[in-house]
């Protein structure tokens, strides 16, 4: 799962979980038989069984869109960095400049609504006087340029390795600019599609009148006009899976002929990107039909659309009816949710975006002990043998592919808990009573780390997660694992637990991320980051023959009825979740050292394995939710990651004695067998 929200490209990262507190100790053996229900028989549903008392008696909170493990935890690593943070914001004397002013300030600042609703939109008038003194062409590509980290325009810029030449950073373009969560918002014809354009409309308007437009009627259908046309220009999310076809390097000089009416080496010197060799252009289609957008769009359109971009992506450190709007939008419209977040844990969310590693600092000292790291140490170590000695296996895979894919395993990076380099947030300048200030700066800075790095050799060493994040993902780049601290607790992971839990739960995230280096993306990229094609033709075919298969398994989903599942776009993840689980059980039986696991609580160790991996996934969502992750997430939903994975693995089938007739069974000869 990965959160986008500062740009990275979206195939760079392949995360655990895309948005999704045990508020009761975990039991001592791993296993929380009060989620279980009875009623429902392993063989039938292994999701539904461990987690069916618990879905049916836990409500979703109002203030959140789904509820379940990840959520839990994420609830519990936002209330220690609130502890943090609250600790801090009470010390006013911090020496000015210090890591513990500027969290304390941050933080502070962000909770005073009394401030920021005196304050008005007082803090965005120098960014609205820029926006009113447009006049050329010329001038918005510059300010688009400026407002690269402060708001959404329509061709985000990053700096990240180049996929090509992984030990040098290199500039690539991505697409962007549109209020609604994707491109299909703005032309599905569903009824859900049809009510999001209308809230969104809606949205539009009090914007604009809030602000003081007196036409905010017809300037929110301006706007959306616009967006409708960016919209249609735009590539799918399957599209932009794709590494390949995402990779177009060329030069500024190239990129300005391809892409005619629109002034990129303005946009770029003002990005704090004055020289560029090279860059990749991730969409050539969508640039060239942008720089003809820009062309024929009056800027009187142009200037209405950053307004919004302002407003919109400033909503939250704004007045209160703006945030009571973007609420209606964001939260009600589109996620179901019933209240917003308390300030507090929103103020936790934008602390952790700001000053995500000087919070982790503290975050680590206090909850990371070092015996899980060395735990975990061990943990990965099993899995990458697992992994090994299954390529050694495989009965559809060449000898000569085999080879480069176990050198690939071999120079795989590990990362666990924190970064051993901290990141310097010397020049970012926090101040007190400044609460949308400090996060337009924030974003600003970070964007302009990011664009210093253009050119300059890549630093391995660097972490695209905090250490608080609940999450876990690997970097094709870099060719790395990275688990931070905060995922490193039950039910991933539990320090008294016996292995098969561990195994079941963070052994599988594990292995899930491992995967990830051979999954149809990440299979692109070699075992030193680069974007190469390593594989012979006729393996290339065979492992597509076999991902085609999980496709239609995934498609036949239907999360909501009449809603099915988009096996391409979540394929990855499959591959990922599928293989994961079967690395994580041969890591396991790696782990037992050929002793035979006790029975505990009436459960066998290969049970017990496939328990703790249903834990993991225990979540509900309300049904917005749902549908708008179809959309938009690669990640399949909770019920079907957990299933949808077991019912291929030999070792499910075996440790519970499925027969034909089980829901859960699968004939042999039917099962997905990937890594």
């Amino acid at each position: 799962m990965m959160p986008f929200d500062s740009f990275r490209l979206a195939p760079l990262l392949f995360a655990l979980q895309a948005g999704l507190a045990f508020s009761a100790p975990p039991p001592a053996n791993g296993i929380d038989r009060t989620g279980f229900d009875t009623s429902v028989r392993l063989q039938d549903d292994l999701f539904g069984a461990v987690n069916g008392r618990w879905l049916k008696d836990t409500p979703i909170p109002a203030d959140k869109a789904s509820f379940g493990s990840f959520i839990m935890l994420r609830d519990k690593s936002d209330e220690r960095v609130r502890g943090i943070a609250e600790e801090l914001a009470k010390n006013t004397g911090a020496a000015p400049g210090s890591i513990e002013q500027k969290i304390g300030s941050y933080y502070r600042s962000h909770l005073d609504e009394a401030a920021i609703d005196r304050a008005g939109l007082a803090p965005l008038a120098p960014w609205f006087s820029e926006v009113d003194a447009l006049k050329t062409k010329a001038d918005l590509a510059a300010l688009m340029g400026r407002l690269q980290g402060i708001a959404s325009v329509p061709v985000p810029l990053a700096v990240d390795a180049d996929p090509k030449e992984p030990g040098i950073n290199r500039l690539a373009t991505w697409q962007g600019g549109l209020g609604l969560p994707d491109r299909d918002y703005y032309s599905g014809t569903e009824d859900r599609m049809l009510r999001a354009r209308g809230a969104y409309f809606v949205y539009l308007s009090a914007l604009f009148q809030l602000s003081g437009d007196a036409d905010a009627t017809r300037s929110a259908e301006t706007v959306m006009a616009l967006e409708t046309r960016l919209a249609a220009l735009q590539w799918s999310r399957v599209q932009n899976r794709d590494a390949i076809k995402t990779y177009n390097p060329m030069t500024v000089a190239a990129l300005a002929k391809s892409a005619p009416g629109f002034d990129w080496q303005r946009n770029l010197v003002a990005a704090k990107l004055p020289v560029i060799d090279r860059l990749s252009v991730s969409q050539p289609s969508y640039v060239q039909g942008f720089g003809r957008l820009v062309a024929e769009t009056p800027m009187a359109t142009w200037r209405l659309y950053l307004r919004a971009r302002l407003l919109d992506g400033s909503a939250g450190v704004l007045p209160k009816p703006f945030r009571d709007a973007s609420f209606a939008f964001r939260g009600k419209a589109l996620q179901g949710l019933e209240s917003p977040k308390p300030r507090w844990q929103d103020g936790t969310a934008s602390l952790n975006s700001a000053l995500g590693e000087g919070v982790g600092q503290v975050y680590v000292a206090k909850y990371f002990p070092p015996d899980h790291k060395a735990r975990m140490q061990q943990l990965v170590a099993n899995l990458l043998a697992a992994y090994g000695q299954s390529i050694d296996t495989l009965s559809w895979m060449s000898a000569p592919t085999k080879a480069r894919a176990k050198e690939k395993l071999g120079k795989y990076m590990t990362k666990i808990g924190y970064p051993d380099k901290w990141r310097d947030y010397s020049k970012l300048e926090i101040r007190d009573g400044d609460a949308l200030g400090n996060a337009l700066r924030a974003g600003r800075f970070e964007y302009e780390r990011s664009a210093a790095k253009a050119g300059q050799p890549v630093d391995r060493s660097e972490w695209g997660m905090s250490p608080q994040t609940v999450n876990a993902y690997y970097n094709p780049s870099f060719n790395e694992i990275v688990f931070p601290a905060a995922i490193l607790q039950p039910p991933f992971f539990d320090m008294a637990a016996d292995d098969a839990i561990n195994y079941g739960g963070i052994g599988a995230v594990i292995g899930h991320e491992i995967s990830h280096g051979f999954d149809d993306q990440g299979s692109e990229y070699d075992g030193d980051g680069k974007l190469d094609n390593w594989w012979t033709e006729a393996d290339r075919k065979a492992f597509k023959a076999l991902t085609s298969q999980l496709v239609a398994q995934y498609a036949a989903y239907e999360p909501v009825p009449g809603h099915p599942l988009n096996g391409e776009l979540t394929l990855g993840e499959n591959i990922a979740d599928l293989s994961g689980l079967q690395i994580a059980f041969k890591a396991y039986h790696i782990a037992l050292g050929g002793k035979d696991a006790p029975v505990i609580d009436g459960f066998s160790g290969d049970q017990r394995f496939f328990i703790g991996w249903a834990q993991v996934w225990r979540d509900k969502a309300r049904e917005a939710r749902t549908l708008q992750l179809l959309t938009i997430d690669p990640h399949s939903p909770a019920r079907f990651r957990a299933d949808g994975a077991a019912v291929n693995h030999d070792g499910f089938q075996q440790a519970f004695g499925t027969k034909p007739g089980d829901k859960m069974w699968k004939p042999s000869e039917q099962r997905i067998r990937i890594w």
